[in-house]
């Protein structure tokens, strides 16, 4: 058993599947939507303008079409996992390419550094839907349900909350 099959983290990464699913259906019945996901245990938000009947038609959408078997939807090109994988690859590459901790930095490094770190990012755009697939999400929803889709939106922030149970 990995940490990654861990209860909590378990259906936290379901949840970001789910999440993503949904962000996916909502895109395409409502295309130049703009819509941001937040994933816990217990469920996930969605951030945008979009009406609860709205959410909740697109997240059973999305939940009946991951339990068909599309993987694909869990993966999502603006997911937060590409920018940390791209950040820490990056910040990586820097720092070897400066020397790390046991040399003084110089300006005559800055090139190597910026060559390092265009390489870096450059990986990490097919590395991040990589880690999506095989960390930060779970496309095998399994029991997962959808138990309630409630409007929270608070300050001019239009955001609802879809709540889970495994």
């Amino acid at each position: 058993m990995s940490i990654l099959d861990i209860g909590f983290i378990a259906r936290t990464r379901r949840n970001h599947a789910l999440e993503h699913a949904t962000i996916h259906v909502l895109s395409q019945r409502h295309p130049g939507i703009s819509l941001v996901g937040r994933s816990t245990p217990f469920g996930y938000y969605i951030y945008g303008e979009v009406t609860t009947d709205q959410v909740a038609a697109g997240a059973n959408e999305a939940l009946r079409r991951l339990k068909a078997g599309e993987r694909r939807l869990a993966i999502h090109p603006g997911c937060g996992t590409n920018l940390v994988t791209s950040g820490m690859l990056a910040g990586g590459g820097a720092f070897v390419a400066m020397g790390g901790r046991s040399k003084k930095w110089s300006w005559d490094r800055l090139p190597v550094v910026l060559s390092v770190t265009m390489i870096a990012l450059v990986l990490a755009q097919p590395l991040g839907p990589i880690v999506q697939e095989r960390i930060t999400t779970l496309p095998d929803v399994g029991e997962l349900g959808i138990t309630g889709v409630q409007d929270v939106s608070r300050g001019g922030i239009k955001a609802h909350r879809i709540s889970t149970q495994s």
